[in-house]
């Protein structure tokens, strides 16, 4: 598929999804939306493809939705439905790495898609901020989701209410991000970083993924049931195999992927 608002790339089991409206700091688009969901349809069906990173082209991440090109009127539940949500579930319910390297800064609906990213590498310039209620509205594309999980419900009315700008190390510290580098050669850093998870075991990260998400609604004893069954099927997998072995004979694991 030719893009026109992405920039999509394959470094070896690495799937690389920039942003590409830099001119309006990749603010989002229906045509963007459309071919972001897309782009994380091609990642999830390439077998391949083994961790995705999502990022920006330019200086920022994403600065939420294009309000020049989308409209808050009757349409809105439509666009929302639609072009939103989509992208929200194809990040939550990946089977695979799907790791945001937040560039510059992540607003609105930006945040809320790299908070639905399993976590979140920034840069020393990156910066979030809410933005919702500034133009009288609320979270979308799953930012009251994620946001109140991520740094408690306290925090997360203290961020939508003020819309102030968290920069990247206080990021770090309530828990916007995980992992910090410096701006400098950042996206090379960043890119480096997940190709390391992408030789991981793939299949055993989907099952972490689907433990870790099912486990907010679950009682105690439903997920351990669920550790069970899912636990039965990692140690079918050939990768589980191989990690035994990689460990009983003292060498570095060799994942495939499944």
């Amino acid at each position: 598929m030719d893009y026109k608002t992405l920039i999509v790339s394959k470094n070896n089991s690495t799937f690389i999804i920039k942003l590409n409206r830099p001119q309006v700091l990749n603010a989002l688009s229906l045509e963007l939306l459309s071919e972001l969901q897309a782009a994380l349809k091609q990642g999830r069906d390439d077998k391949s493809v083994r961790a995705i990173m999502l990022t920006g082209e330019g200086r920022g991440f994403c600065a939420g939705a294009d309000l020049a090109t989308t409209s808050i009127d009757r349409d809105i539940g439509k666009t929302i439905e639609e072009s939103y949500n989509p992208v929200a579930r194809l990040i939550y319910e990946m089977p695979k790495p799907v790791i945001a390297a937040v560039n510059g800064v992540a607003a609105g609906a930006g945040m809320s898609i790299a908070l639905a990213c399993d976590y979140r590498i920034l840069s020393t310039d990156a910066a979030f901020a809410f933005g919702f209620s500034g133009i009288a509205l609320l979270a979308d594309a799953s930012g009251s989701f994620f946001l109140p999980r991520l740094v408690g419900r306290a925090r997360a009315l203290e961020l939508a209410y003020t819309n102030r700008k968290v920069a990247a190390e206080e990021a770090i510290i309530i828990g916007l991000g995980e992992v910090l580098f410096d701006a400098d050669g950042f996206v090379q850093k960043a890119e480096k970083y997940v190709q390391h998870i992408a030789t991981g075991p793939t299949m055993t990260y989907g099952l972490i993924k689907r433990q870790m998400n099912e486990s907010f609604d679950n009682s105690f004893e439903e997920q351990l049931k669920l550790e069970q069954k899912l636990q039965i099927i990692a140690a079918a997998s050939q990768d589980a195999h191989e990690g035994v072995s990689a460990f009983k004979e003292k060498r570095k694991a060799n994942f495939k992927g499944f």
